[in-house]
């Protein structure tokens, strides 16, 4: 029987994990699914984002909970994996969306701060799609949604310049590929969301660089507006998206045709 539209956008009964789920796209992302009738389990490095955060979703009527984590420490990892499972009994949907950047010149690059880039968005996104995937696995269903940039896809030579970041999203996409191609005949899909320039606290340091070109090149010539992203997570996360998985949408106004 085929499902009816709104049935294929339903999230109600479902659980998910949001990392860096406080701010930004973390939290346009989580509001989208809660909209879509998900429950959520908010994780992020402050405790003081998070709260806010929680008190606002739930004066919304969005059942949610959160908890403190570093991605890159696998007993973190876990801690929110267990008491996901602790709270709503399963974990369905993974939005890996926690990241950091650091700006240099290659030959600049401090190597913490390599280090520290590839642990929180690369090793961090495998840390947590593998601790989830083990429960998704028991179920023989779930989505995972790792959170990309078109930095992983494409650069200039106008700069920015940030190294870390750019491997880490080229390393994440490749991640979802094979994750995909590993999991998906145990009914666990993994696709990645590519993002443009969206006004967040970690992309408004450079966007100011980016922003004539978008106006001039782009073929929606604007930066990404709050909101439209919420589609796409939905999609993804939903029923509506069941025969896709392995791709990495990109939502840039165009920048990357």
């Amino acid at each position: 029987m085929v499902k009816h539209i709104r049935d294929l956008f339903n999230l109600n009964g479902k659980t998910a994990i949001i990392t860096g789920g406080s701010r930004g796209i973390g939290k346009e992302m989580a509001e989208a699914l809660a909209e879509a009738g998900a429950n959520l389990m908010l994780c992020a490095r402050r405790a003081e984002w998070l709260d806010e955060t929680v008190r606002e979703f739930r004066a919304n009527k969005f059942n949610v909970i959160a908890q403190v984590c570093d991605v890159a420490k696998p007993e973190d990892v876990q801690a929110v994996i267990d008491e996901t499972v602790l709270h709503y009994g399963k974990v369905d949907i993974l939005i890996n969306n926690a990241g950091v950047s650091w700006g240099a010149m290659p030959e600049d690059m401090p190597l913490e701060r390599w280090k520290q880039v590839l642990d929180i968005n690369l090793t961090g996104c495998f840390l947590f799609a593998q601790a989830a995937g083990r429960e998704m696995l028991k179920r023989g269903q779930g989505s995972i949604i790792n959170i990309a940039s078109i930095a992983g896809i494409t650069s200039s030579a106008n700069g920015p310049f940030y190294v870390g970041y750019a491997a880490s999203k080229a390393g994440l996409i490749g991640l979802t590929r094979e994750l995909a191609a590993s999991w998906g005949r145990k009914g666990i899909r993994v696709n990645a969301i590519a993002p443009g320039f969206f006004h967040s606290r970690l992309a408004d340091a450079v966007i100011d660089i980016y922003e004539g070109a978008i106006k001039e090149d782009n073929a929606i010539p604007r930066v990404g507006e709050a909101g439209e992203l919420k589609g796409i997570a939905v999609f993804l996360a939903s029923d509506a998206s069941s025969y896709v998985t392995g791709q990495t949408i990109a939502v840039d106004g165009g920048m990357t045709i």
